[in-house]
């Protein structure tokens, strides 16, 4: 019996071994490293003029938004970049908790630590001015904690790309990048000056945002008064959803103008100052006023005229968002099929996995995630979507450079 044992013993231990052989060969490990959480060592991150662009993304969100947030995080992460994510305090510490745990399971963001959930989230009022307080927070916290990037993003939970980060920060074929060659300073900012109807109705208005004085949120409320259209600054209103130059920002926070500020004080009482603060800086600011590309890169449908919210995308849309070479596209429900044809087509991202790009080493197959290891993280390679993206871009900058929407 014993012996018979012994024979058993050695037989299954030889099938294990060999088993062990087998999964490492077709993983590409090693058998030893199937015993060890060993990850590779983070490829040093380089930044300048020499090397492709970085962002940083702010994102944020509500309650029951933690499985939105996350998701949209995988399909724009890259090691270059910076993230801050933001769970309004309707959204639950649970919610919340949760949400960092996910992010930190992901083996290159947890290598990289490049990505921040904050904990003491910032009360938001619909159409108030806690917005413009939250998003200034937000690049205040990404100006001290990296140095590196060169454009804020701001996106939704609502929001998706329809390209990847390598699309996003290519190299064109001469040399410039798309996001304007050398001209880093420049700022994506859909912007007008020809108010219409906004000027009686959301201009003019004086408004109270609760959320700057009450720890209870409720709706703002109007003064039964109004005031004038400022002439002491023209006012510019347009898109809330921005890309802008590292250069701005610092301008808007450390200010050696005081216009930053006198302007941040009138859109304190002002409807949907999100809508025109960024805007009105930037363009009554010499130094920044002809830095203003006229476009928020989205693909947007909205009603005519227009709602308050764009209307949901899904699957019907999903030829005119690719054929628009936007960089992103909102707005989405949650876990719409459409979101998953992205994921296939554009991105080619795996389920809970981050989109790959070219610093990702590791082999692609359904078992193993390609981005669990990686190599150089300063190099990028561009797929079919960035050849679209490139063309909206170069349409862009011409118009930029004749000064024909820029701060009109």
């Amino acid at each position: 019996m014993a012996t018979e044992k012994k024979w058993l013993f050695t037989l299954f231990s030889a099938a294990f071994v060999s088993l062990l052989i087998f999964l490492s060969t077709m993983s590409g490990f090693s058998a030893s490293s199937a015993f060890s959480s060993h990850r590779p060592f983070p490829s040093a991150v380089r930044y300048g003029a020499n090397y492709p662009p970085a962002f940083a993304y702010y994102i944020s969100g509500g309650k029951g938004h933690k499985d939105q947030i996350f998701r949209l995080l995988l399909a724009v992460y890259h090691p270059r970049n910076r993230y801050l994510l933001h769970l309004k305090p309707e959204a639950s510490n649970v919610e919340r908790q949760r949400l960092a745990e996910a992010v930190h399971a992901v083996p290159a963001i947890r290598a990289f630590g490049n990505v921040d959930v904050i904990g003491n989230p910032d009360p938001v009022t619909y159409m108030g001015s806690s917005n413009i307080a939250a998003t200034l927070r937000a690049a205040s916290i990404l100006l001290r904690v990296d140095s590196g990037w060169d454009w804020f993003i701001t996106l939704s939970a609502l929001d998706y790309p329809l390209l990847t980060q390598d699309d996003n920060i290519r190299r064109r074929k001469n040399g410039n990048n798309s996001t304007g060659g050398q001209r880093r300073e420049l700022n994506f900012i859909d912007h007008t000056n020809d108010l219409g109807w906004k000027e009686q109705q959301r201009v003019q208005p004086i408004v109270v945002d609760p959320g700057l004085y009450l720890a209870r949120r409720t709706q703002i409320f109007q003064a039964t008064r109004k005031r004038p259209t400022p002439d002491a600054f023209k006012f510019f209103t347009g898109s809330p959803w921005v890309f802008l130059s590292r250069a701005f920002l610092e301008f808007c926070i450390l200010g050696w103008d005081n216009l930053p500020r006198t302007l941040l004080m009138y859109f304190t009482n002002v409807m949907l100052s999100q809508e025109g603060y960024f805007h009105s800086v930037v363009c009554n600011t010499p130094e920044f006023q002809n830095t203003t590309v006229n476009s928020d890169l989205r693909y947007m449908i909205w009603d005519n005229p227009p709602k308050m919210e764009p209307h949901y995308l899904n699957v019907a849309d999903y030829d005119l968002m690719v054929k628009s070479g936007a960089a992103f596209a909102r707005q989405f429900n949650k876990d719409d099929q459409v979101l998953d044809i992205i994921d296939d087509k554009i991105l080619r991202r795996g389920s809970n996995r981050v989109a790959p790009g070219a610093w990702c080493a590791g082999k692609r197959r359904w078992w193993t995630d390609p981005c669990s290891n990686w190599g150089n993280v300063n190099i990028v390679k561009p797929r079919q979507q960035a050849e679209r993206f490139g063309e909206v871009i170069t349409g862009l900058i011409d118009d930029w450079r004749s000064q024909t929407r820029s701060c009109k």
